[in-house]
């Protein structure tokens, strides 16, 4: 892995890290005046390159930061003592990753780059420090720990799901967050395999790819490869609201 030193302010003419940063309206900034992003940007201590395949943090490490992914693609996991790999979440750009280590001082989890990356690497110690000092950024770090927490538990999802239906969950919430990036909101590429979507759903890879073959039968979506278009976005919609309780 590679450190990307961010200089000190005072130092430089261009504005603090985080104002200049374009996932702003996603990360630890979003909906801080220009003063609040400006401290936020101050807990940043530099910036760190994964190549693909790299481990950020492994499961037991001690916990001495919090990761806000800036560019790439990271999947979180626990392996059990038979090898066997247990997905529990994917991050992408403005997600934070790390958040499972503020219990006990440590991770509990692996953290693997799906893809070259690169995070923000924010200390503990001085982020507790200025959340203590600043209300509004304090808020909003709670609004993102609530989010983190809700957003990778697919058993949330009623026991009783057809498998179908929890890849097209799966789909629609990973292109959603995509397109709220800036990105397509009908299409996408895989950075995981059927195999990692299965482990994070609870489903084997062959069954994930008996679905998407559904899918692509249907006219809903095309895949080649990795690259899946969305083509009836309100048909995937459909099959999840048909089994989900309002």
């Amino acid at each position: 892995m590679r450190l990307i030193p961010i200089a000190p302010h005072g130092l430089t003419d261009r504005p603090p890290v985080c104002a200049s940063c374009s996932l702003r309206d996603l990360c630890l900034p979003l909906g801080l005046s220009p003063e609040e992003i400006g401290q936020a940007g101050e807990v940043v201590a530099y910036r760190q390159a994964v190549g693909r395949g790299e481990a950020l943090f492994r499961d037991g490490d001690t916990f001495h930061a919090l990761f806000a992914v800036r560019t790439g693609f990271f999947k979180t996991r626990r392996v059990a003592v038979d090898g066997h790999e247990w997905v529990t979440g994917f991050r992408m750009a403005g997600d934070l990753v790390g958040l499972e280590g503020l219990g006990d001082d440590r991770y509990h989890a692996d953290a693997l780059a799906l893809e070259d990356s690169q995070v923000c690497v924010i200390p503990y110690p001085p982020l507790m420090t200025l959340l203590r000092e600043a209300a509004p950024l304090q808020r909003q770090f709670h609004r993102l720990l609530a989010r983190e927490i809700a957003s990778d538990h697919p058993e949330r999802l009623p026991g009783r799901m057809r498998a179908d239906t929890r890849v097209a969950a799966f789909l629609l919430d990973l292109v959603g967050r995509l397109e709220q990036r800036g990105f397509s909101g009908s299409s996408l590429v895989l950075r995981m395999t059927r195999a990692e979507i299965g482990s994070f759903l609870g489903l084997t890879l062959e069954t994930v790819s008996r679905a998407l073959s559904n899918f692509q039968t249907r006219g809903w979506i095309r895949v080649v490869q990795r690259d899946v278009q969305i083509l009836d976005a309100s048909a995937l919609r459909e099959t999840v609201h048909a089994e989900v309780p309002c």
